[in-house]
């Protein structure tokens, strides 16, 4: 089965990784696994010996030959988009786990937030450079609106790099393993509003965090700013998250 392209896809073949991955997931026989992209099961059939249910979505109908050898009671396969999924109708606490082709890593994210899923873990493949800037620190060019939209969900971690001859076909680019658990403590916010401002705030990056917000209440924001011993000259790559939590609450 040759890897298509258009779908993304690297096989993850090398179990010292996926010996890795199966490590850092945490969960009980009445928990439900989302895993997306299950490609040739090589991480599935380790899935399956957590003894819970598993649901697995795959895009690439020809792995059916393959996935379908390991459907049984408590494993179930579908072959759709994931980013079709309108709903998962469930009480268990979800655990998402997927080697997520690179170029839709941000939607699928986006996607499983607006599910309102609410997994206790997500541990997910993702290019390199994509996880550095997920978990970006103020000051940094790699900051921006998606570490901290994600970041209001979930405390993250990187658990592993991986190499690209972990895969097949190998990547041009390394990967890294990360673990995102879900935040049981988030700031009390609008988070319309939040996920606006963030948008907002980082649309021109070099631009000045007041040339940015020229619809917003200025002298709302400068009240923050002032409180905070920041000038009105700030850039919003240099705000922490409890700054812009500050600014949404007062607006």
């Amino acid at each position: 089965m040759k890897a298509k392209k258009r779908f993304g896809q690297n096989f993850l073949i090398d179990n010292t990784y996926i010996n890795r991955i199966i490590d850092s997931i945490n969960v009980f026989s009445n928990d439900l696994i989302i895993e997306i992209g299950p490609g040739q099961g090589a991480l599935t059939k380790r899935l399956k010996t957590k003894d819970c249910e598993l649901i697995a979505y795959e895009i690439d109908e020809e792995l059916k030959p393959i996935l379908d050898s390991l459907i049984d009671a408590s494993t179930h396969i579908y072959y759709q988009d994931f980013l079709t999924v309108q709903n998962i109708a469930t009480s268990k606490e979800i655990v998402i786990v997927g080697n997520l082709p690179y170029y839709i890593t941000t939607p699928i994210l986006e996607h499983i937030i607006k599910l309102n899923l609410n997994p206790k873990e997500v541990i997910i493949m993702v290019q390199k450079e994509v996880a550095d800037r997920f978990l970006a620190r103020e000051h940094t060019k790699e900051y921006g609106y998606f570490t901290l939209w994600l970041k209001y969900f979930f405390e993250m971690e990187r658990i592993c790099d991986v190499p690209p001859k972990a895969f097949n076909p190998a990547p041009k680019v390394m990967s890294t393993v990360l673990k995102l658990k879900r935040r049981e403590n988030k700031p009390q916010i609008d988070i319309n509003k939040y996920q606006q401002l963030l948008k907002d705030s980082f649309k021109q990056k070099r631009k000045k965090l007041k040339n940015n917000l020229t619809n917003y209440d200025w002298s709302k924001i400068k009240e923050i700013l002032t409180l905070n011993n920041l000038s009105e000259d700030v850039r919003a790559e240099e705000l922490k998250e409890e700054i812009f939590i500050e600014i949404v609450n007062k607006l």
